[in-house]
This record gives C-alpha cells, sequence and structure tokens, in this order.
C-alpha cells in the first residue's frame, strides 16, 4: 500500500486554519481520498490534555516548558495516529505541526528556530510534511478576528503585538527557506479562494 501524504496548515490564530482544513477534507473525501484531519496539540487523548495545560490562561508556563510540552504532544500524536493513519495510505491534514513550534517557541518566544527544530525532531522521528499551507494574514486583523469568537482568549492570545510580529517574521522566513514545500496563500481573500489555491497545490501533489 502506497504511504498516505501529510498536509500540514499553518498561520497566525485567525488565519482561517480550521475553515480550510474542514473545507479541503470534504473536498478531497469528494474525490474519493481517505482523508483524515487532526489538530495540534491535540488529535489524541494525551495530547489534548496537554493542549489544556498550554492554553490555560491562568497557568505561568516558562518558554522553555511550552517548547518542551508541544514537542511531547506532538510525539504522542505521531506515534498514536500520524505515523499509523499514513501507513495506511491516508491523507492527513494537520491543523499546526512542526512549523507553528518554529514560530511561535523559536519566534515569538525567541528560544531560536534551530534549537526549537532540534527538539521536535526528535519528538517526530523526523517526519516532515508532504505539503504545507501559510495562511498569511496582518496580525492585527488576525487578532480582531480571534477576539471576536464567542470564547475567552487563551493563554497565548493573550500575548503581546511584538509577540505576534515576531511570530509572523518568523514564518515568513520558514516560507523563504522551504519553498519547495510551504505555499503560502493570501487569508485575506474569501474562503472559497483560499481553497482553491489550497486545491491547487494539491493537485500538484497528486
Amino acid at each position: 500500500m502506497a504511504r498516505g501524504k501529510l498536509i500540514t496548515i499553518e498561520g497566525l490564530d485567525g488565519a482561517g486554519k480550521t475553515t480550510l482544513a474542514l473545507a479541503l477534507r470534504d473536498a478531497l473525501r469528494d474525490r474519493g481520498i481517505d482523508a483524515q484531519l487532526l489538530r495540534e496539540p491535540g488529535g489524541v487523548r494525551v495530547s489534548e490534555q496537554i493542549r489544556s495545560l498550554v492554553k490555560d490562561p491562568d497557568l505561568q508556563i516558562g518558554a522553555r516548558s511550552e517548547a518542551l510540552l508541544y514537542a511531547a504532544a506532538r510525539a504522542q500524536l505521531v506515534d498514536e495516529a500520524l505515523g499509523p493513519l499514513l501507513a495506511r495510505g491516508v491523507f492527513v491534514l494537520l491543523d499546526r505541526f512542526v512549523d507553528s513550534s518554529l514560530a511561535y517557541q523559536g519566534g515569538g518566544r525567541e528560544l531560536g528556530v534551530d534549537r526549537v527544530r532540534e527538539v521536535n525532531e526528535f519528538a517526530t522521528g523526523g517526519l516532515t510534511p508532504d505539503l504545507t499551507f501559510l495562511l498569511t494574514i496582518d496580525p492585527a486583523i488576525g487578532r480582531d478576528r480571534s477576539t471576536a469568537r464567542a470564547s475567552a482568549p487563551d493563554r497565548l492570545e493573550r500575548e503581546s503585538d511584538a509577540f505576534f510580529d515576531r511570530i509572523a517574521h518568523a514564518y515568513r522566513e520558514l516560507a523563504d527557506a522551504h519553498p519547495e514545500r510551504i505555499r503560502t496563500i493570501d487569508a485575506g481573500q474569501p474562503p472559497e479562494a483560499v481553497l482553491h489555491a489550497a486545491l491547487a497545490a494539491v493537485d500538484e501533489l497528486l
């Protein structure tokens, strides 16, 4: 059986990652492709519990601890879900993956992209996405979209504008460094235009 494909979706909060992920999953299934959608941190029970920790606004978590918690959640997801699904030939759509840690902890927390990458290479066993969509949006617009949600902001969403500016900068550098994998899509477009651009890239992958 042919190995499945791992397609990750990245970007700042409010960029529309979940909207694209759901639409892309449905579009692939309409084409007869076995596509599954998972999120990070989360996707399996242990990782979902870690998610509740790192997002809790009442907790104080140091930058290094935060990076390690995300890596631990990711390691469990790879072992319990991603690895088996890909081995079965499934197309896995993943809302965030290693690039998020490189941008948020490496860039936003200023831990250094290379240091965070090393931790995550160990956590994932070197698993790399076949294709990554980076939804780009002005950090201020992303924050406005996030705060418009009914739920209260989580621990990271409460960070400063400078924090999100650093993340956006780190994402841009990652896209420039890996053009063969990371496809940048303007998240300011209507959702159907974002989906059209994503499907065009998936067609190239297929």
